[in-house]
């Protein structure tokens, strides 16, 4: 059984293609599409090789992008840091710990130029994730390649400019969902208009799965979102036939192999078929969905981390062989930290190793007509079209998110996956079975931001660029951003206004603070989704013959003695720090944490330490835990502790979880922290951690044998 609750049979028959018989008629190129979106696909030219990079400086990330280029890069694709991706500029007191930290930090045009710099962007195709912050960032881009001597016209590439995938996961967004859709517009109306060869938005599922959705539910969203981005586009002057051909779609690449094949193919016949029923479009390229794919981050240990390379290279080939048009393939040591040139290398010749080693370039979709994958394409098709027709039915995804959806489903999802990780049901090599003693990720060499060092370089740019420009003219043309966007009219154009006023230097803050004066700041809920975790793990259980999961009746039985002798049950705040909106570790671990009797208050995403501080104060909390998946504890971490000291909190154990690399280990260990949990660590190991953390083992010894005696009885 797959996780959407498909059935996988041993053997599959001429049979099971009753009802599917005109597949074997169908041929790449052709409506609608499941075999591949060109007739030849990689037999003329294989799928594009991306590696997604940005780091620190942009001088230091140019560097990167010209080695990676020169070694067989075909590609840029931009990662920007976290303040960028939320409309900060470095120097804004909320930021100051996560600049450079996970991706390339860009303040203005100067910025911009500096990050292109030797690199022909007539001749290059460049994608950029970016949503939040697009209209400023798109207009940075359009201005350096200006100023290089590049028109708009000629500029290739991608921005991802998908704001609806944000709200339901990545949480990189400013401004409400209402107004988000405008700046989406408005960026398609402009390329429509001055960049022809450009892609206006890359409808992501990657960061849905990676949240823990299943591959039926990121087929099902993420064709639901582009479905509302053509709505969008309409809204904004536009014809169908005018986007969609220049739509691009970005799914993520797990391990369950044909699943992952199965889900590209009927993505393409979903869309294809979505499109032609609801909008009618006369060009045949208006049905076609080209994507971009990448290989899963979740699927990264950090326990015997050599052996993502092999992980990487099974999602690697089911991207392939489900007919990707271009591919990102993660660095084996990425749960631990940034990856470095070696890994990064060696993941691109991955790629390229399958490209010109492997003989698989030579057929197009291998698969056509096999009793089961084309059976389970049309599975993944159906249960795909349930849910997104549950969506439609709501309105379309806007007001499905507005309604909550998407996230309560994915959320779900995590939060089961988790606890069949956690029991064992789902088998991770290394973390689950066949456990080495080794402990080859501290041998691991690791890539160092010195955020001090970047924040200088960042502040001394921007200050050069705030004395030497024009006030009066930056003054006017945030003016001109603000009034747009306060006006109910669509023109002018927000994306025109933004180049007019990346031209005279204003930067990403100032332009993102007039959209925010006028449109107002996003706030997420903090709700989590109860009784996932244990609820799975009990049905494990009984699935096994046992009456009950004996790690779960272990920790509650903690609580219960925890509560015995403190009066009140374990109560934690879980708090992200900085502008890091990854947050499936966080809301999995409360949720999980709260089924098995903890007290949990989450905090809002972005928080500062002194903010966590007086929530862990009004909650009177015995724990604070700390999700850092973007490097932003060496800083972050230090900066809570001293405030805790300070507001006489000292008493509170502050433990932290997510991509900490085994190097910073120790640090942390010696500034008071008083438990690190990574990835592949257990929810009810943690918990009856820090309970013995808080009580001592002692305290805990004879319901742990009263624990045992029970379940062998």
């Amino acid at each position: 059984m797959l996780p959407d609750g498909i059935p996988v049979k041993p053997v599959y028959t001429a049979q099971d293609m009753e009802g599917l018989e005109h597949v074997t008629q169908e041929l790449p190129g052709v409506y609608p599409y499941s075999r591949g979106p060109y007739a030849t696909m990689y037999t003329a030219r294989p799928w594009t090789i991306r590696q997604y990079a940005g780091f620190s400086t942009a001088e230091e990330s140019n560097a990167f992008y010209k080695k990676n280029l020169a070694a067989g890069g075909m590609g840029l694709s931009v990662a920007f840091d976290l303040p960028t991706h939320r409309g900060y500029d470095s120097d804004h007191p909320r930021v100051m710990g996560d600049v450079g930290m996970a991706g390339v930090a860009i303040d203005s045009v100067e910025d911009m130029k500096v990050l292109f710099d030797g690199i022909p962007l007539d001749r290059m195709s460049v994608s950029m994730t970016m949503n939040g912050a697009v209209l400023p960032i798109m207009a940075m881009f359009v201005v350096a390649a200006q100023e290089q001597g590049v028109a708009a016209e000629a500029l290739t590439g991608t921005i991802q400019n998908d704001i609806l995938k944000e709200f339901m996961v990545r949480n990189t967004y400013i401004y409400p969902p209402r107004p988000s859709m405008r700046a989406v517009g408005d960026v398609m109306a402009y390329t429509a208009a001055h960049m022809p060869k450009f892609h206006p938005i890359s409808i992501s599922g990657y960061h849905m799965q990676e949240a823990g959705a299943t591959p039926a539910i990121e087929l099902a969203f993420t064709i639901a979102d582009g479905l509302e981005y053509i709505r969008c586009a309409k809204a904004a002057g536009l014809e169908v036939d005018q986007v969609a051909p220049r739509l691009s779609f970005f799914f993520a690449v797990g391990l369950n192999f044909y699943e992952e094949v199965a889900k590209l193919r009927a993505a393409r016949r979903l869309w294809a078929r979505m499109v032609k029923e609801k909008f009618n479009p006369k060009k045949e390229s208006s049905l076609v969905l080209r994507t971009h794919c990448q290989t899963s981050g979740y699927s990264l240990t950090a326990q015997e981390p050599h052996n993502n390379i092999i992980r990487t290279t099974i999602e690697a080939l089911a991207a392939a062989l489900g007919g990707t048009q271009s591919l990102h393939t993660n660095s084996f040591d990425e749960a631990l930290a940034l990856p470095t040139d070696f890994s990064a290398r060696l993941a691109r010749n991955t790629q390229l190793i399958l490209q010109e080693e492997t003989g698989i370039t030579r057929v197009a979709d291998p698969w056509g007509g096999s009793f089961f994958m084309e059976s389970l394409t049309a599975s993944l098709e159906a249960a795909a079209e349930s849910l997104l027709n549950e969506v439609e039915g709501l309105g379309g995804m806007t007001e499905a998110l507005l309604a909550g959806l998407p996230k309560r489903k994915i959320e779900e999802c995590a939060a089961r996956q988790q606890a069949r990780v956690d029991s064992g049901a789902q088998v991770i090599v290394g973390v689950n079975k066949f456990i080495s003693q080794a402990t080859d990720a501290e041998a691991v060499p690791v890539r160092q931001i010195d955020n001090s060092a970047v924040l200088t370089a960042q502040l001394a740019r921007l200050a050069q660029v705030k004395a030497s420009r024009d006030g009066a003219a930056v003054a006017a043309a945030l003016q001109a951003v603000e009034a747009a966007a306060r006006s109910s009219e669509r023109q002018p154009n927000l994306m025109e206004l933004a180049v007019q006023a990346a031209r005279v230097r204003c930067t990403v803050g100032e332009i993102s603070d007039a959209l925010e004066r006028a449109w107002g700041r996003h706030a997420a809920s903090t709700a989590v989704a109860p009784g996932c975790y244990v609820a799975t793990r009990n049905a494990g259980a009984a699935a096994a013959g046992l009456d009950a999961d004996v790690e779960v009746a272990e920790v509650e039985s903690a609580v219960a003695r925890f509560e015995a002798i403190t009066g009140r049950r374990p109560r934690i705040l879980i708090a992200k720090m900085g502008q890091d909106g990854h947050d499936r570790g966080a809301r999995v671990l409360a949720s999980g944490l709260a089924d098995l009797g903890f007290d949990v208050d989450i905090s809002p995403l972005f928080q500062t330490p002194a903010e966590v501080t007086l929530q862990a104060m009004d909650a009177d909390v015995h724990i604070v835990g700390i999700s850092s998946q973007a490097a932003g504890h060496r800083s972050l971490v230090p900066a809570l502790l001293q405030a805790l000291r300070e507001a006489g909190m000292q008493h509170v154990l502050v433990v932290v979880g997510g991509i900490i690399p085994p190097q910073d280990h120790a640090e942390l260990y010696e500034l008071g922290v008083a438990a690190i949990y990574g990835p592949g660590t257990r929810i009810p190991a943690a918990a009856l951690d820090m309970i013995q953390l808080l009580v001592g083992p002692e305290a805990l010894a004879g319901d742990k044998a009263a624990a045992g005696g029970a379940s062998a009885a």
